[in-house]
């Protein structure tokens, strides 16, 4: 069936040109402010669950708003949880303990790594003793180029002895006080680089491409100390 239009042809056909040229025109004048604004950039802040006292989950707050509604395991390593650059406030939350908040400043490309833990805080004439979250703020300085181990220690105790070994079975002894970082050089281009902590055997680092493997000790609720590893690509200083 043929079907014909309101326009006469000749006004038609010069409808459709005049379209078509518009249409030229701006799609280099949409891909130029495309190629000019670009992806948002994009940081990231990975957390480090550690805190033992209360139940349920750890929630993480960003900015007031929850980042993953289920919240977190004890003793888990996020993934990059994706922000913008700038200033970002952060709140650590669980059950039968007092909130922790951290002001954290991100640039562009750079992960923060968030340690939350809790403290035990005396009685005072306005509130009992009880559980607070604290936060330590773990930033990235230059890119690691070889393959090393940093230890920080959110532990009760004041220093730990952590135990590195090589290939040839070489133990190498790190002192790591507590909220601070030890470092030492993993001889191991891949597999598994045996820890001990105060002379117990921990869980190995999984080694693989070059990097820096963090291994976070802390207390578990019996106050035994445990491991959590993870790999950066550049060193960190405790913040």
């Amino acid at each position: 069936m043929k079907t014909t239009s309101n326009l006469p042809h000749g006004l038609f056909l010069k409808a459709f040109h005049l379209i078509a040229a518009l249409v030229v025109l701006l799609i280099p004048s949409l891909s130029a402010q495309e190629k000019k604004d670009g992806p948002p950039p994009t940081c990231f802040i990975r957390i480090a669950n550690t805190v033992a006292p209360g139940t349920g989950n750890v929630k993480v707050q960003v900015d007031g708003k929850d980042v993953y509604e289920p919240g977190y395991k004890f003793g888990i390593v996020t993934g990059g949880i994706g922000l913008s650059p700038g200033s970002h406030t952060v709140t650590i939350l669980r059950e039968g303990v007092k909130e922790g908040t951290s002001k954290v400043s991100i640039e562009k490309d750079q992960t923060v790594t968030l340690i939350p833990f809790a403290e035990k805080v005396p009685a005072t004439d306005q509130e009992p003793a009880h559980f607070a979250i604290r936060i330590l703020r773990l930033k990235q300085k230059q890119t690691e180029s070889g393959r090393s181990a940093s230890f920080i220690s959110v532990s009760g105790q004041p220093e730990v002895m952590a135990e590195l070994r090589d290939p040839a079975g070489k133990w190498e002894k790190v002192f790591v006080k507590r909220l601070m970082i030890g470092d030492a050089t993993i001889h191991y281009p891949e597999g598994y680089a045996p820890v001990r902590v105060n002379g117990k055997d921990m869980k190995p680092i999984p080694i693989s491409d070059v990097g820096n493997y963090v291994v976070v000790l802390y207390d578990d609720p019996e106050g035994n100390i445990r491991t959590m590893n993870f790999r950066d690509f550049k060193y960190l200083s405790a913040d």
